[in-house]
């Protein structure tokens, strides 16, 4: 599968260019956009920042025709007159809606990306390191990311949004306590400049590198337990015990949650059940699924914690485990299992995790509701689908 786009282009002073004609790439993913910058400088002799979505032919990724406002770097402060890129092709005219909206994303702005690429690159300088290539990867209302390459080897802009900014503490927490990208630093509002972890993505680790992830994380969360106050007072989300039951439904009180309904009646008590099992509250990724994982067959580093919070430790195993056989994802659960029943003498981690195996995409529904309620309707097609999805899969593993 690929994507179309289409660009709506601003000046370098915000103003309207005109449209692109349509090109294709070959990510279906909305988020991605490094190919489309690419695509964009070889075709028409543009350098471009990607801003957001504007629109797209069917009502959610991946795949599609796709519209984005972008923004010329260093085109002329005022529209062409007729507008044309550099290589003298003209540009469509486009109606496009520039109208601040309260919940865009810094990065989501005219000039934002420019902004944030210049303050990457003054705290590169600070640290003795000359950019050489600046490089867009991903846009979206969760993140924006840059790659920015440097006489010392490549480094990483990421810019989260304020439900997310918490991941910064967690990655530079004292104590060494996560194997995470190093933080070479971070404004307090969003930006963040990590160094490169080398390697590749974990996508499509099959059960004995799934087994060594989750053996790495349990010693995570196994420090973790002796400091949840500090990460909690640090800015990490608590969603402890009664407090998970209350952000879910503070969460979902907007969308329709009838096909979850029951088991939304008897949260509290399962919640209960949960925690009379034994474990501690630790720190929880929140999304430990292995491409959330990079490196090699040796050496791994987890990456992507925008998501964790303070909690129960069994949503991280439920999440590696979601999408493998079953046979498999009992043999991991088992392993998990017995560590927690030798680090917890008396606990019984395997009703913990039986118990909150609906809860799981029950709190995933909870997420994503959580994001749209932080995000400008126009970036809505990214999740909108997600509620529903996830509050029906919490149904079917909860049953009658």
């Amino acid at each position: 599968m690929s994507r179309t786009v289409t660009l709506v282009l601003l000046d370098s002073a915000g103003r309207p260019l005109g449209a692109l004609p349509p090109l294709r790439v070959p990510e279906p993913w909305w988020q991605e956009v490094r190919s489309i910058v690419a695509a964009v400088r070889q075709r028409h002799g543009l350098e471009i920042a990607v801003l957001r979505l504007l629109d797209a032919d069917r009502p959610a990724p991946p795949g599609g025709h796709v519209r984005y406002l972008a923004q010329v770097v260093d085109a002329p402060a005022v529209p062409l007159e007729p507008a044309v890129d550099a290589l003298g092709v003209p540009l469509e005219p486009a109606a496009v809606d520039l109208a601040p909206h309260p919940l865009r994303q810094r990065w989501a702005e005219a000039g934002g990306p420019a902004r944030s690429v210049a303050w990457a690159t003054g705290e590169l300088t600070r640290l003795g390191r000359r950019v050489t290539a600046v490089a867009q990867q991903r846009t979206w209302n969760l993140s924006a990311i840059w790659r920015l390459d440097t006489d010392q080897g490549p480094t990483w802009l990421k810019q989260l949004p304020p439900f997310a900014r918490h991941e910064p503490t967690v990655l530079d927490f004292p104590g060494e306590l996560i194997n995470g990208p190093v933080v070479l630093a971070a404004d307090g509002e969003g930006r963040m400049l990590l160094a490169d972890v080398p390697g590749e993505d974990r996508y499509g680790a099959g059960e004995r590198e799934r087994a060594a992830i989750a053996t790495q994380h349990h010693l995570v969360q196994l420090r973790a337990c002796g400091v949840v106050g500090e990460l909690v007072a640090a800015g990490v989300p608590d969603l402890r015990g009664a407090r998970l039951a209350d952000w879910i439904r503070e969460m979902l009180a907007r969308h329709d949650v009838s096909a979850a309904a029951g088991l939304l009646d008897g949260l509290d008590h399962r919640l209960q059940q949960v925690a009379d099992c034994g474990l501690p509250d630790t720190l929880v990724h929140g999304d430990l699924h292995p491409g959330n994982v990079r490196g090699d067959d040796r050496h791994r580093t987890v990456i992507d914690w925008a998501d964790s919070f303070v909690g129960h430790p069994a949503f991280d195993i439920l999440r590696l485990t979601e999408d493998v056989d079953a046979d498999a994802a009992a043999r991991l659960v088992d392993a998990w299992a017995r560590r927690w029943r030798t680090d917890v003498p008396g606990s019984d981690p395997r009703r913990a995790v039986d118990l909150l195996r609906p809860v799981a995409p029950l709190r995933q529904a909870a997420v994503y509701a959580m994001f749209l309620a932080a995000i400008e309707p126009g970036e809505h097609p990214y999740h909108v689908h997600d509620v529903p999805a996830a509050l029906a899969r919490a149904a079917a593993v909860a049953g009658p």
